[in-house]
């Protein structure tokens, strides 16, 4: 009997010895670092923007499904976006945390789609160590449970043609007709992405569904439509380099610039710096209006999914117009026509002029955020800060893609129409994507003042 109670003592003490496991909490913070992780590691790989957008996507996507498949306010993206299936289901005899399994399988996606692997598993791993301390059988089964969906993700992500663009020729420069676009000083790389029409869109019908009106007609006589284009780029130029350090709109310019190939030359060493891409800053935004209204983990997935979706879709459709107009750009005309002298205020990026990138993605991302947020979501955007630019004030995510937009034409890099052509052709993306996409119950939503 003694021995029977000696025994019963000792299992007593042991399991009062054993650390307590608490329910893991995932807040929203842990999917910003996420985030900013692979925002930090696209820019040490210098993706190319229509790249870094697929590459916010589909993470996203992986994430949002299982919140979705957790909270009933929430729809599958299945049957919504181009050939996805419905994700697997937990094991309802394990204890998976639906939103440490979203997080996890988010991580697993981004770490398939960067260059640079190893640093977004320290990262990973540095979470593990704290998850898997606090709720070890918890943590296993989420993770378990989570790189079972992103394996899904990933099977679905690898039919959308991206590798197949890997293989196809680079673009071929026209140099007998003067309309047709050349690279540009400094560097004069090759077009990026001249297949990128091909991969999968997300929502829309095909790349040319939204094909916008083409440019004014090639004629570099004076007092024609595109000449007079030209030359206003060339004259904003020149008035707000007198300004200075004074001028609004180099400001402006500085703030959207988001160009990951700046290249600068010291003599004889050239090297380039790196910056974020025109997703990215929109990424960033979409995380300052989730803090701004303090949204949950699942509100924070769904806003970063739904913005996501629509700057990949945004590209799609830009580049498909791009690489068809496949229009000089005006540093090559004001170099050989007005004055050879001339830069833009802004490096202009290797890829054809029309229409301009950062209006249609700025368009689409800010009718996403409008549609998830509302109008007159009032923010201070201090994206930038890290590159040295201070924080700009806005009224709305409208108002911040209209100063996008000008800012390409105050950087010296587009003409008038691609940025007014550009910005309506990503405003009407951006609404039959909200329209066709049915994602959340939005009633009771107020922004926080």
């Amino acid at each position: 009997m003694m021995k029977k109670i000696a025994i019963l003592l000792v299992f007593v003490i042991i399991s009062s010895c054993k650390k307590e496991e608490v329910p893991l909490e995932i807040s929203p913070n842990e999917l910003h670092q996420s985030i900013d992780k692979v925002t930090e590691i696209m820019i040490h790989d210098i993706f190319s923007p229509p790249v870094a957008s697929r590459i916010y996507a589909y993470p996203n996507i992986a994430a949002y499904e299982i919140i979705a498949h957790n909270n009933e306010k929430y729809k599958s993206l299945a049957g919504q976006v181009r050939q996805l299936s419905p994700i697997p289901g937990p094991d309802s005899s394990k204890p998976v945390n639906m939103q440490l399994a979203a997080l996890i399988a988010h991580m697993d996606v981004s770490r398939r789609l960067i260059f640079s692997e190893d640093k977004m598993e320290v990262f990973r791993d540095s979470l593990y160590t704290i998850w898997a301390s606090t709720n070890e059988r918890e943590f296993e089964a989420s993770r378990e449970y989570g790189l079972l969906v992103a394996e899904h993700i990933s099977d679905w992500m690898d039919k959308d043609n991206y590798k197949q663009t890997r293989t196809m020729p680079k673009f071929t420069v026209n140099t007998d007709d003067p309309s047709r676009w050349q690279p540009t000083p400094p560097s004069y790389m090759p077009g990026i992405e001249p297949h990128w029409s091909k991969i999968r869109p997300f929502v829309i019908d095909s790349a040319a569904q939204f094909k916008p009106t083409p440019p004014p007609p090639f004629s570099m006589e004076k007092g024609s439509d595109f000449y007079n284009e030209v030359k206003e780029v060339y004259d904003i130029s020149m008035k707000i380099t007198e300004e200075g350090d004074s001028s609004e709109e180099i400001a402006i310019a500085q703030f959207w610039d988001c160009n990951p190939y700046v290249s600068v030359t010291r003599g004889h060493l050239m090297f380039a710096t790196k910056k974020i891409t025109p997703g990215a800053h929109w990424i960033g935004i979409t995380k300052i209006a989730c803090k701004k209204m303090d949204s949950d983990f699942d509100k924070t997935v769904y806003a970063y999914t739904k913005t996501s979706i629509a700057i990949a879709d945004a590209f799609i459709s830009c580049w498909d117009e791009k690489y068809r107009s496949n229009l000089i750009r005006p540093e090559t005309l004001i170099n050989e026509h007005i004055d050879d002298n001339w830069k833009p205020v802004l490096q202009t990026p290797p890829f054809p002029e029309y229409t301009s990138g950062h209006s249609v993605v700025s368009g689409a991302a800010s009718t996403a955020l409008t549609d998830i947020f509302g109008d007159n979501f009032a923010f201070d955007d201090d994206t930038e800060i890290a590159y040295g630019l201070p924080i700009r004030k806005f009224s709305s995510f409208n108002k911040a893609a209209d100063e996008a937009a000008i800012s390409r034409m105050y950087g010296g890099i587009h003409y008038r129409t691609a940025v007014d052509i550009g910005i309506k052709q990503g405003r009407d993306l951006g609404k039959f994507v909200v329209e066709h996409l049915s994602m959340e119950d939005k009633s009771g939503l107020t922004a926080k003042q």
